[in-house]
């Protein structure tokens, strides 16, 4: 799924099978440091899987920093069934409830609307006023500009 140039069209890079055991491990970490992580998704009638959905904590500095980001990533035989949704939904929930949060935030490259259109569903909304520069990437990268979403946690 990592190197599926289609999956990661909205990623700087594409991910080797050593990148992504890699990024396996630090999801593990990230569980036993921050009480949740990122979630493997699998069909429910197949289980088959499918990608990962979940939260974690931003990995930067930025202006909305500390923040807890929502994200996901499916595999193309995954997409249109509504499976994102569904299990963002899910962390949603989880973050709200047991998770204590006070807010969630996504954010992407302004192209992807596939993730943009995700976080529309969950009820996150989007002021350009904090669209920003992801400072992992060097002035002039081309998917340097992101667009910022948050979610309040309910009143």
């Amino acid at each position: 799924m990592n190197a599926d140039p289609e999956v990661m069209r909205h990623f700087p890079a594409r991910l080797s099978r050593a990148e992504s055991d890699a990024w396996v491990d630090r999801i593990a970490a990230g569980f036993a440091a921050n009480g949740h992580g990122l979630w493997a998704l699998e069909v429910r009638d197949t289980g088959e899987f499918i990608g990962y959905t979940g939260l974690q904590p931003a990995n930067f500095e930025a202006h909305f920093t500390p923040a807890v980001e929502i994200g996901w990533r499916l595999a193309r035989s995954a997409w249109g069934h509504g499976y994102a949704t569904e299990a963002a939904r899910a962390a949603v929930t989880h973050g709200f409830g047991p998770g204590g949060l006070t807010e969630i935030m996504s954010w992407t490259v302004p192209a992807n609307e596939r993730s943009r259109a995700v976080m529309r569903r969950l009820g996150m909304t989007h002021d350009p006023a904090d669209d920003f520069d992801h400072p992992r990437l060097p002035a002039g990268h081309p998917m340097r500009r992101h667009v910022l979403y948050r979610l309040p946690r309910p009143a």
